[in-house]
């Protein structure tokens, strides 16, 4: 996967998404990557780790051969369930887009980014749902795909009659488009109580998001 567009980060924050990108926004793989590059028993989030060491640790990953991928392509599974979810703390505030791909009920792919140092929750929610479907491409051949999502703003825009927001520019397009391409696509509006896997990355990518100054 190419790298997806992102609001204001900060030049740390934006070279850790490069190695997110590197790895296909496969949260965990990335940064375990980027663990093992930080000296000492620091890791990216390690209360002891200090900036430069993670500036080090990030280029140190982005210099190195590039990680090996899996053919993933042609999974062709009848039915795939893609959960979206978006996080922002303090609205604006550093925001991570979350998005987990289902295959029955085994995990495809658990996916996490940065979106922005000083972004809404609603971005949040129009860049997961972006990224979860630009994985779909990249892998997959369904025959249906249900996404399951919160956020009532983005399903009255994407699929209603709504106006969305000016900040999910950078996202609505591509999200249409790549919906256009499915076979079929129906949504789940999920409850805030309704469990959701993409949250737990969506959380990590606004800790990304509020590295650096």
């Amino acid at each position: 996967m190419d790298r997806l567009p992102t609001d204001r980060l900060s030049p740390l924050a934006s070279r850790v998404d490069d190695v997110l990108a590197l790895y296909g926004y496969e949260i965990r793989p990335a940064i375990d990557a980027i663990d093992d590059a930080v000296t000492g028993y620091g890791g990216l989030f390690g209360p002891t780790t200090t900036d430069a060491e993670i500036r080090t640790a990030v280029e140190s990953v982005l210099a190195a051969d590039p990680p090996r991928s899996g053919d993933d392509r042609g999974e062709s599974a009848d039915d795939i369930v893609l959960y979206v979810d978006g996080s922002s703390r303090g609205n604006p505030g550093p925001a991570g887009a979350g998005a987990v791909l289902l295959v029955g009920d085994d995990p495809l792919v658990r996916l996490g980014r940065p979106v922005g140092a000083r972004a809404e929750n609603n971005t949040a929610e129009y860049a997961a749902l972006h990224l979860g479907l630009e994985a779909l491409a990249a892998r997959c051949d369904p025959a249906a795909v249900e996404v399951r999502i919160d956020s009532r703003t983005v399903i009255d825009d994407i699929w209603g009659s709504g106006d969305g927001i000016a900040s999910a520019a950078p996202y609505r397009s591509a999200i249409r488009d790549r919906i256009a391409a499915l076979p079929a696509c129906e949504w789940t509006h999920l409850a805030d109580s309704d469990p959701n896997p993409a949250d737990a990355r969506a959380a990590v990518g606004a800790d990304i998001a509020a590295l650096g100054p």
